[in-house]
């Protein structure tokens, strides 16, 4: 049914944001709770959001639930580092092991859209060896996919989004051009082109989700410099803007500041609903088929929180991998001081990077790959990162920001190995919700630290070759979130199919980045999209069969 208080979203305070956001204004449809929807969706970021919208346009009804508010960046985004970390997921987690996780802004949202809504807009596809990286390059494990049907789905994501980007790419195969051109390079881009060809390598323009050129509502990016606190001005095109909009108009109802604690399942072993907690009080949503896409922790945290006498060890986990193999990708960097102004702040942080070490498969001692990029950290954060890495405080730390203006860096996004070790377990203790809290153990492996040692190394040598001076390289520092969930070709060493389905509850999905068997040296973004634009195919396909 349509109710004239439902014709827009309902926003963090109650009232329907601007018509910018969603692209005009567009009836939602609300669901009863005691009518089972065909599909109910945990998260609405890049898995979620994206699965919302293709299911809803095949015609299946579905609720999306996100923990976080439904914002209206033109009205409730400022230009503020510390009031936009009301974007990240900062409820209490308990981090061990030997190199315990920062979380938070640079690896979890809470908001309609998920971390889209503050990443750095970074696209790139997966080397195509990556997935089968046991057979074809001998470490990790191969996944159930192919490059080839991949490749097609980056392009739909990529057009989606309207990606601005090269002409050409300079690794792997052959790609469509970029939907919009490329952005203009900024000094910080600049030093990374000059230092790579210093070295004898390629570079290239980064590709980005944020429009170069005016699409629909979105004005082009202007270059404020704020994309990893959330784009106030709607040029990043992250799903809360793209794929929300679009499951909207097809249907779809999304409710904002749902916390969902437990999934509901039934004598037959299959899910009938989720239990969430909205306004004071605790809901049942039925449905037909759950998806799960609350990242690599929440996600893991979810399952194994609806343990029940027929599944005691959690939902979907008879492979007993539920949590395990949890991974990220290492984020070192290297940074100097050049004589040239920079001024670092001014565009999107990582305007051009390098691929090479990715694709490269000779000169190092690890497997793996990385990416690197340049960089533009707004001045709160790069503080923060002089007294933390570098122990600055006081005088030595505001003589160190007086060059703020003449500094430029490289960071990484590095591989790291799948590690049974490495797992989101519930602990003891309780949150707002009373719901048990996520402890997440994580630790290097020697070949994690040997990739960290090649790439500092490197960059360090990088930023030498163009003259930069008082070189120095970050400490530990991760990005992104995998694992916890992944799929497989079999049900004893995977959680879900190639398909994000559970091998042991057929009504039960998962799809986000926890499915991720290997990571790979990008940002996963573009990946997460591909494969939820997968999912919605095959679900169609299947229920089209009489299979789902």
């Amino acid at each position: 049914m349509y109710d004239d208080a439902l014709y827009t979203p309902r926003g963090k305070h109650g009232r329907a944001p601007n018509p910018l956001q969603i692209g005009g204004w567009v009836p939602m449809r609300q669901h009863r709770e005691d009518d089972a929807v065909d599909f109910v969706i945990v998260g609405t970021g890049a898995g979620g959001g994206t699965l919302a919208c293709k299911l809803a346009e095949s015609g299946f009804s579905v609720v999306a639930m996100d923990a976080g508010a439904w914002w209206r960046p033109l009205e409730e985004f400022a230009s503020d580092e510390t009031h936009q970390s009301k974007l990240y997921w900062n409820d209490e987690r308990i981090c061990d092991g030997a190199n315990p996780l920062q979380l938070g802004g640079n690896n979890c949202g809470k908001a309609v859209g998920g971390s889209t809504v503050h990443f750095a807009m970074v696209s790139l596809r997966f080397r195509p060896e990556w997935f089968k990286a046991r057979t074809t390059l001998g470490y990790g494990v191969d996944w159930p996919l192919n490059w080839q049907e991949m490749w097609g789905y980056y392009t739909e994501v990529e057009q989606a989004l309207k990606i601005a980007g090269p002409i050409t790419y300079p690794w792997g195969p052959h790609r469509p051009r970029y939907p919009y051109r490329a952005h203009e390079i900024n000094a910080a881009g600049w030093v990374l082109a000059r230092s790579c060809e210093a070295m004898g390598i390629p570079w290239t323009e980064t590709p980005l989700a944020t429009v170069s050129a005016p699409r629909g509502h979105s004005p082009p990016c202007a270059y404020r410099g704020f994309c990893v606190t959330g784009c106030s001005t709607n040029a990043k095109q992250s799903a809360l803007i793209t794929w929300i909009p679009r499951a909207v108009k097809a249907g779809a109802e999304i409710r904002d500041l749902a916390m969902v604690g437990r999934i509901e399942t039934n004598a037959a072993g299959l899910a009938t609903g989720v239990h969430y907690h909205r306004e004071g009080q605790w809901h049942f949503q039925r449905a037909r088929n759950v998806v799960v896409a609350g990242y690599a922790i929440e996600t893991p945290r979810l399952l194994l929180n609806s343990a029940n006498a027929r599944y005691p060890d959690g939902l979907a986990n008879s492979s007993g991998l539920v949590g395990k193999y949890l991974m990220t990708q290492t984020n070192h960097g290297a940074f100097g001081v050049l004589e040239d102004e920079i001024r670092w702040y001014k565009g999107p942080p990582s305007l051009t990077l390098t691929e090479h070490w990715n694709y490269t498969d000779t000169g190092k001692d690890f497997f793996g790959g990385y990416a690197y990029m340049s960089q533009g950290p707004l001045p709160q954060a790069w503080a923060a990162t002089q007294a933390s890495n570098r122990g600055l405080w006081g005088a030595e730390l505001l003589h160190e920001m007086e060059q703020y203006n003449h500094q430029a860096g490289f960071k990484i996004v590095g591989e790291t190995l799948p590690q049974e070790c490495n797992r989101v377990t519930l602990a003891d203790e309780k949150d707002q919700y009373d719901l048990p809290i996520a402890r997440v153990t994580y630790s290097l492996c020697d070949n994690d630290k040997a990739l960290v040692r090649h790439a500092v190394g490197f960059m360090s040598q990088s930023l030498e070759a163009i003259n930069a001076r008082d070189i120095w390289a970050e400490g530990d520092d991760t990005c992104h979130l995998y694992g916890t969930a992944r799929m497989g070709d079999d049900s004893c060493s995977s959680v879900v199919n190639a398909d994000c389905r559970s091998w042991d509850i057929r009504n039960l999905w998962v799809c986000d980045g926890s499915v991720f068997p290997t990571v790979g040296g990008v940002n996963p973004s573009l990946t997460i999209q591909a494969i939820a634009c997968r999912t919605g195919d095959r679900i169609r396909l299947l229920a089209a069969r009489g299979e789902l």
